[in-house]
């Protein structure tokens, strides 16, 4: 097992600088804002959708910390589409928002295609390759951010320029001063959570400690830290390289959870992350401590962690980075390197990208 606070051996196993990308957020995300404010600008327009046409690693996972985020503040529906096809109701009424860091990802560009013939209105937001070729030629609107980064590590050239769109189309408003105080918290946790916190006083060490070895199982709360709970699973999976589960309270209270009665063996091999609000509400803080008590008995250790910061924004990103810096120190603990998705670059391969 690598010792998490013996930096050299910490800085050798993440061979690409995982950590290092985690650690310049603050950074990253006050240039997305610089570049979407340059590049795009816009009357406000109405609209009676939005429509996130993005995969997996930033792309999608902006779109669901977005419909999190702004749950009672967007007057429109907002929907992530994540295949290659688009639903019949988009039309000149919905916004459609492009997102692929590649340019290349052959669902995203196929769903455009889709939803420019059905008449939406398109925005793309994309570091190059095919992408930039079509909006070139069909003339959209482009916000072009840095090339050369993992998109799982590139949220603040993915979530901000959609939000600065979102808010330059009158469609949300005041969001900018929740995200420059995101910005300082990054910086202040970065500080906490980085490789040079020692483990007795990093909290993203000690729950990667807790769940090193077992198989981890996040569960959110609806309407808010679901999306977070989904970015958790889908970081395990990439950076720690491992399974991972996810799910939301109370909808898990209604099906899941009888899983839990399963035999011990098995439910043994699982650790349980609970994450929490102070907008849960009384129920909502009710379900967790009682799924808490229950799982405890079944699981090999649960945890609750709680975000911090004073916006919505802020506390949602608070627990991003905080599962950012845990799915980092896990595969390290095992002497696995994080940046790696070998059997990523595996599936395109045999599907011919």
């Amino acid at each position: 097992m690598i010792n998490l606070d013996n930096e050299a051996a910490v800085k050798k196993m993440d061979s690409l600088g995982m950590l290092d990308l985690t650690m310049g957020y603050p950074q990253q995300f006050s240039e997305g804002l610089r570049l979407a404010q340059e590049q795009f600008s816009a009357a406000p327009k109405a609209f009676d959708h939005v429509i996130i046409l993005g995969t997996g690693g930033g792309s999608a996972a902006s779109g669901n910390l977005l419909r999190s985020y702004l749950f009672d503040r967007l007057p429109v529906p907002l929907v992530i589409n994540q295949g290659y096809r688009v639903p019949r109701w988009v039309d000149g009424g919905t916004l459609a928002l492009v997102v692929t860091h590649s340019g290349n990802t052959e669902e995203v560009l196929s769903a455009t295609e889709q939803a420019m013939a059905q008449g939406a209105q398109v925005v793309a937001i994309t570091a190059g390759g095919k992408l930039m070729e079509m909006a070139k030629e069909k003339s959209l609107p482009t916000i072009v951010v840095p090339g050369g980064l993992m998109p799982r590590v590139a949220l603040g050239y993915i979530f901000v320029p959609i939000l600065h769109i979102l808010e330059e189309y009158g469609l949300v408003e005041g969001c900018i001063a929740e995200l420059e105080e995101t910005i300082a918290l990054f910086a202040e946790l970065g500080k906490k959570w980085g490789p040079q916190s020692p483990m007795e006083e990093n909290l993203a060490k000690q729950i990667a400690g807790q769940i090193f070895r077992r198989v981890p199982v996040v569960y959110g709360s609806l309407p808010f830290t679901d999306s977070v709970a989904w970015r958790w699973k889908n970081q395990f999976g990439e950076n720690s390289k491992m399974p991972a589960f996810w799910n939301a309270i109370p909808a898990l209270h209604h099906d899941e959870i009888v899983g839990w009665d399963a035999e011990a063996a098995i439910t043994g091999q699982f650790a349980c992350v609970f994450l929490k609000d102070q907008e849960d509400g009384e129920k909502i803080t009710k379900r967790i401590q009682i799924t808490n008590q229950i799982l405890s008995e079944r699981t090999s250790s649960t945890i609750e962690v709680e975000t911090v910061g004073k916006s919505r924004l802020a506390r949602l990103f608070s627990l991003v980075y905080l599962g950012d810096f845990v799915t980092c120190y896990l595969p390290i603990l095992g002497g696995i390197d994080p940046t790696p998705v070998a059997i990523i670059d595996l599936f395109k391969q045999k599907m011919g990208q």
